[in-house]
């Protein structure tokens, strides 16, 4: 049994020591992370494996080279980020200098998801130590193995009171959100996400919120439909449909849908063979209770590719469903596994009406060489972030915010972006003593004038 509040007492002691504020010791830690994940590559594809069924280079590509590329990232650009910023002194407050300092907030919760286990709580880790905070992870309890492996892998590279990875389920987490941290990471659903937020008022602890949502993928009769099935697919069938930015649902035109779906169909054999639910590049869905979810919407609508299942190995065969409506379950949830509804569009303002009506997506994705439909789309549709022909990578860039808006999520990291998130800004502006105005100062008889024309 964890002692949780022994653990979160040892990290604000270990905190409040200042080793963590030295830009050394974080940059020291990055590289001790890094050499541990290398060291532990062979079993992180295996838990991998166990928990999700993912194949080695699905591994490595999603979670193991994405984590690597970004603690790169951050050991180069570390120094210069914690630098102190000089910003412009307005005219009232000078003589002096304005600076932007940033500093930790101290001990903060990293809770990860199941889908990418790994990935998910390795990534915000990156953004906690180039902070300079202590850290609490507390992984899903549904991909056990992962868990397991980040506890093993974490308390090989560090001390206990500086990182700690704490497994369970339920119980655990109601009994860690009822401790004080100075910030909170929730990467997960959104009724999951409601009570983490709820945890963190009770406090007014800071937090960021990585959710999901019902992302829309929308396909214009102006582009290459070859490639856009191809770029589909793969966006949708990677990890087996469950990955928060893959596209939930098809908005197509009328004209080109024909044409979508035969491709679609070629490049899913292409992908999987002919008997996709046995292939070894496909993943499995993470446990029975999920699979069941996923099965129920099978009876909707019609399928026009797949809805083979493999109950043993809980795999559901990549499927495309034609004929569904606003009132099916699969449209009122995220999908969150390998089933795509299909739905047919005649007018962009159609398919832009129908987006806005749902809650702000965490990302969409727009397939068009149309540049005045480019442009009418990312300007009327609010959501998290995306990609115009092509799906899902835009979350890999360390250059990039990802994060949600509205029911998608609050805050984003990645690259700076991390580091911006785990530390906090304070604005300090140092004067000089060699003038000093009486115009602040009362009395104020005679002086708005002149206050007037140095504000206006």
């Amino acid at each position: 049994m964890y002692k949780i509040g022994e653990i979160i007492k040892s990290q604000d002691e270990f905190f409040k020591l200042g080793r963590t504020r030295d830009i050394d010791f974080r940059i020291s830690s990055l590289i001790k992370l890094k050499n541990g994940i290398c060291r532990y590559e062979d079993a992180i594809f295996d838990a991998l494996k166990r928990d999700l069924g993912k194949s080695k280079a699905e591994s490595y590509m999603t979670e193991i080279g994405f984590v690597l590329d970004e603690i790169n990232f951050v050991i180069k650009n570390l120094r210069k980020w914690s630098k102190p910023k000089r910003v412009k002194t307005s005219i009232s407050q000078i003589p002096g200098k304005s600076y932007i300092y940033r500093e930790p907030y101290g001990k903060v919760l990293i809770m990860s998801p199941w889908n990418y286990p790994f990935q998910l709580s390795i990534a915000p880790l990156i953004g906690a130590i180039a902070g300079g905070n202590c850290a609490v992870i507390k992984p899903s309890e549904y991909s056990t193995y992962t868990s397991s492996l980040l506890k093993s892998l974490i308390e090989e590279v560090f001390e206990s009171e500086y990182v700690k990875v704490i497994e369970g389920g339920r119980e655990i987490n109601q009994r860690i959100l009822k401790e004080k941290f100075d910030y909170i990471f929730f990467t997960g659903s959104v009724e999951v996400g409601k009570i983490v937020m709820q945890a963190a008022s009770s406090s007014l602890t800071p937090l960021t919120l990585e959710l999901g949502g019902k992302s829309p993928c929308i396909v214009d009769r102006e582009c290459n439909i070859s490639t856009a099935a191809k770029k589909i697919a793969w966006g949708k069938f990677i990890n087996s449909g469950q990955t928060c930015v893959a596209p939930d649902y098809l908005v197509i035109h009328k004209d080109v849908k024909s044409k979508f779906i035969e491709c679609f169909k070629e490049n899913i054999k292409k992908f999987y063979g002919d008997n996709p639910i046995k292939s070894s590049d496909y993943s499995k869905i993470i446990n029975i209770k999920h699979f069941e979810r996923l099965e129920s919407y099978l009876n909707t609508g019609n399928i026009l590719v797949g809805g083979e299942l493999d109950v043993k190995n809980r795999k559901i065969s990549p499927t495309l469903i034609d004929n569904i409506s606003m009132e099916d379950n699969i449209m009122k949830e995220e999908i969150f596994g390998p089933i795509l509804p299909i739905i047919e569009y005649e007018d962009v303002n159609e398919a832009i009406s129908f987006i806005i009506e749902m809650p702000k997506p965490l990302a969409l994705y727009l397939f068009t060489d149309n540049k005045s439909i480019e442009k009418k789309i990312l300007n009327e549709v609010s959501f998290g972030g995306g990609c115009v022909n092509d799906t899902i990578i835009h979350l890999a860039s360390s250059h990039m915010p990802f994060g949600g808006v509205g029911n998608s999520g609050i805050g984003s990291y990645h690259g700076k972006f991390s580091y911006d998130t785990f530390t906090h800004s304070k604005s300090i502006l140092k004067k000089y003593n060699f003038f000093d105005t009486n115009l602040r100062y009362p009395p104020y008889k005679g002086k708005l004038e002149k206050i007037k024309k140095i504000l206006k």
